[in-house]
């Protein structure tokens, strides 16, 4: 694949956090200008045939990768976040996780009826993350143009998940692969 260089750019911590779990760090990308630059233009590379109006990020490390990139396409932005973390009135939905469940809010106004939004992030695993952004623009009358992540981990399934909508991804990592 194009951008399989970037791979060995990404820490591989098996264990944690917790056992059987294969972590993908990123740090290691982001402390290197010139990775990270060739990350984002990656991702963006991704992006030059959606038509998009916003991009939307879960909380905590997906921002990190779409906020250059709405910066690049001239577009806004909005952070799906953890509960408590939102000024004004939410909606909400409850995912499950590779290893365990979480909840993340979105403000009611964050995204306008028709807006063509496309989902950034870190890592898709199992989708859910994914999913629960979904569920929660389409409530808000948006439509989801595109999802990208920098790293899939396709024995999970995330794109089984996301069935029916446009999933792209960087590089990929199997399950074994360090």
């Amino acid at each position: 694949m194009k951008f399989d260089y970037l791979k060995k750019y990404v820490r591989t911590e098996p264990d944690y956090p917790e056992k059987g779990v294969m972590y993908r760090d990123i740090t290691t990308v982001l402390k290197n200008r010139e990775i990270f630059k060739s990350t984002i233009d990656a991702m963006n590379e991704l992006l030059q045939d959606v038509d998009f109006d916003m991009v939307v990020s879960p909380d905590s490390r997906g921002h990190i990768f779409a906020s250059p990139i709405a910066y690049l396409n001239s577009v806004g932005m909005e952070i799906a976040r953890k509960p408590g973390k939102l000024p004004c009135e939410t909606i909400e939905e409850q995912y499950t996780l590779e290893y365990g469940t979480a909840t993340l809010q979105m403000h009611k106004d964050a995204i306008e009826k028709g807006q063509k939004v496309v989902i950034i992030d870190d890592l898709m695993a199992t989708g859910g993350t994914i999913q629960a952004i979904i569920k929660m623009i389409e409530r808000l009358g948006g439509e989801v143009a595109c999802v990208c992540c920098f790293i899939e981990l396709p024995e999970l399934n995330g794109r089984e998940a996301l069935k029916g909508y446009d999933v792209r991804s960087v590089i990929s990592f199997n399950e074994d692969e360090v």
